[in-house]
């Protein structure tokens, strides 16, 4: 018979041998990436990951403590054993999702789930589309295993709570309860040390997924949501004046003049952001031919950036890299943050100041992931959304396709106002990549179905532009073609991997000079620098774009050739002609350095790191 005050080590055991086991899924769901570990590191990940699990299992024990105290003191008035299995079963459903989300989150982003999903909750429809390639039957037969895995751990370590022994006092069975309370405090803190466990506590490989699989889901989640935001001590590499001195040298403009590649005189300008356009699709660039036949012809005969890379890799982190030049941050956005965003300077509002009718277009909800908060703010003053459109055009999982948002600026922009910034933003090209065109490339994996939607949207981009030549606007107007983040596919790139992040940018239109077309540029530079550099070309200052610099003026001394900084989830990389450094933040170590890269490149990314979020914290 099992003893009445072996019940809380018992309720601790349950949670611990629970997370151990999710771990195991994890690893089994990952097997590709399992497999490919070294020799004796799956041992060693579940070793480390044990302090997560147990300061989690410590949380979830806080309040069963506390119960069981107080049902020992109340005696049987008190109903102990309801209360206990009940708060179980919630939160084994709770867990159970999280660890069931975190399988495919993992394989689409990269990083184990944290409070980055929060951002979508106002708008579950289009969450809901964005995992519209997930194995969904698979899942829910893991959500199911899961419960039911907890419900027989329940049944075999904790069981059924026994009576209190006979002439044993409640003031001592409370006495017993609160003692195992107040020792949760070891497993809570991770030890006796005196710094808190963290993430960088289970990092011990210089494989990132091997530390990632160590870390423990919910602990992750609870503590991403309450701590993201405490300082910038995590990123703390270099004194500040060393990092403030080494990130300005690639602001330091070598000489004022630019290259001009524009017309005299005041010209519109359409900017088109183009949903997850990576690189490695873009033939021109090196990748997939035949894939984006309308980008590469545009190549020869407009102005093509050869080495741009996206600031970060979600929507939202795009939109405040290109629209306010302002870089990302390793574990949040700023556009979560309407107070922070209402500082930070705009396209769309210094243009508008200097007489421009400005508009913006997409065929989703502005309302994801808080875009459209940042964009009021930014000034805009007319925007086209899905509700916008008819309801047999919104045929979309995400809203209307991507050629009924071309042919509705067709018919709208010969009534905006000269001269006008319109921004538009393609969504056909998101996951689940449905799009309504015949097969261009066979598969029915994902990364096939990725060509095929990338092709469609070039395809309907270049009937709009060929269309747009023969309006009177086109030949003052310049067309600006970027992508708001690269993707994993195909080739499945680790969440850190430079090729994930290289983007197109082009500029084309009737406005370019002719002697600039065919031009193609190989400074390196991030997207935030499309701000500073587009001002330059209308002859306005970009003085309040701090973190933007002109790519077609001479690059800095120290950066001959430009270098470009990209953010992922804890974790940067610096590209330059010498090649790319990654680096993880909690590890605190390279995750991989080319070997021509100097250690003046990593401590460039250290100081960029470290003076960019830390203005984001002043904001």
């Amino acid at each position: 018979m099992k003893n009445r005050f072996a019940f809380q080590p018992r309720y601790f055991l349950f949670w611990l041998v629970y997370f151990v086991a999710a771990k195991a899924v994890f690893l089994l769901y990952h097997w590709a990436r399992t497999a490919a570990l070294p020799t004796g590191t799956v041992p060693r990940l579940f070793g480390y990951g044990l302090r997560l699990d147990a300061s989690a299992a410590a949380y979830l024990c806080v309040l069963p403590f506390a119960l069981f105290t107080l049902g020992s003191l109340l005696g049987t008035r008190f109903p102990l054993e309801r209360l206990l299995r009940g708060f179980t079963a919630v939160a084994g459903v709770v867990l159970a999702a999280l660890t069931t989300a975190d399988l495919e989150l993992y394989r689409a982003w990269g990083f184990r789930l944290d409070a980055t999903p929060l951002q979508y909750l106002s708008t579950p429809q289009e969450a809901a589309a964005s995992a519209g390639s997930a194995p969904v039957a698979l899942l829910l037969g893991l959500f199911a295993g899961l419960l039911v895995l907890g419900w027989y751990l329940y049944k075999g370590v904790v069981g059924r709570l026994p009576a209190l022994p006979a002439g044993f006092g409640r003031g001592r069975a409370a006495l017993a309860g609160l003692l195992y309370l107040v020792l949760l405090v070891v497993p809570l803190r991770g030890g006796l040390q005196q710094i808190p466990v963290n993430q960088s506590d289970v990092y011990f490989s210089g494989v990132p997924f091997a530390n990632h699989a160590a870390v423990n889901v919910p602990w992750n989640v609870v503590n991403s949501i309450f701590l993201q935001n405490t300082g910038p001590s995590g990123y703390a590499f270099l004194p500040d004046s060393t990092a403030t001195r080494l990130t300005g040298q690639l602001y330091a403009p070598a000489s004022p003049d630019t290259t001009r590649l524009l017309r005299p005189g005041r010209p519109n300008v359409l900017f088109i952001i183009l949903e997850s356009f990576t690189g490695k699709l873009v033939g021109h660039l090196g990748g997939d031919q035949g894939v984006t036949p309308t980008l590469d012809s545009l190549a020869r005969t407009g102005v093509s950036f050869r080495n741009i890379y996206a600031a970060g890799d979600r929507s939202q982190k795009g939109l405040v890299a290109l629209l306010s030049g302002y870089p990302n941050q390793p574990a949040t956005s700023i556009i979560k943050y309407p107070r922070k965003t209402e500082r930070l300077p705009h396209l769309a509002r210094v243009l508008r100041g200097q007489g421009y009718s400005t508009a913006y277009y997409h065929g989703g909800e502005l309302a994801f992931a808080n875009m459209k908060s940042y964009l009021v703010t930014a000034g805009y003053e007319r925007f086209t959304e899905r509700a916008d459109f008819a309801r047999q055009d919104q045929n979309s999982k995400w809203g209307a396709h991507d050629h009924l948002l071309f042919a509705r600026m067709l018919r709208e922009l010969p009534r905006q106002r000269p001269p006008f910034f319109v921004t538009a933003f393609t969504l056909s090209s998101h996951e689940p990549f449905d799009v309504p065109m015949r097969t261009r490339f066979p598969g029915a994996d994902e990364a096939s179905r990725f060509r095929n939607s990338v092709y469609y949207t070039d395809h309907v981009l270049g009937r709009f532009l060929a269309e747009a030549r023969r309006q009177p606007w086109w030949n003052n107007t310049l067309v600006v073609l970027v992508a708001d983040h690269g993707h994993p596919q195909p080739g499945d790139s680790p969440n850190h991997a430079p090729a994930k992040f290289r983007v197109p940018l082009l500029l084309t239109g009737g406005a370019l000079r002719p002697a600039a077309r065919g031009r193609q540029i190989t400074t390196f530079g991030s997207q935030t620098d499309v701000a500073a550099t587009l001002l330059r070309q209308l002859q306005l200052p970009a003085t309040g774009f701090r973190w933007s610099r002109d790519l077609l003026a001479p690059a800095p001394a120290a950066w001959p050739s430009g270098a470009a900084f990209y953010c992922f989830t804890d974790g940067f990389g610096v590209v330059t002609p010498a090649g790319t450094v990654t680096y993880d933040n909690v590890a605190r170590q390279v995750i991989e350095r080319d070997s021509t890269v100097s250690d003046q490149q990593l401590r460039f990314g250290q100081a960029y790191e470290q003076t960019s979020f830390a203005d984001f914290l002043r904001k």
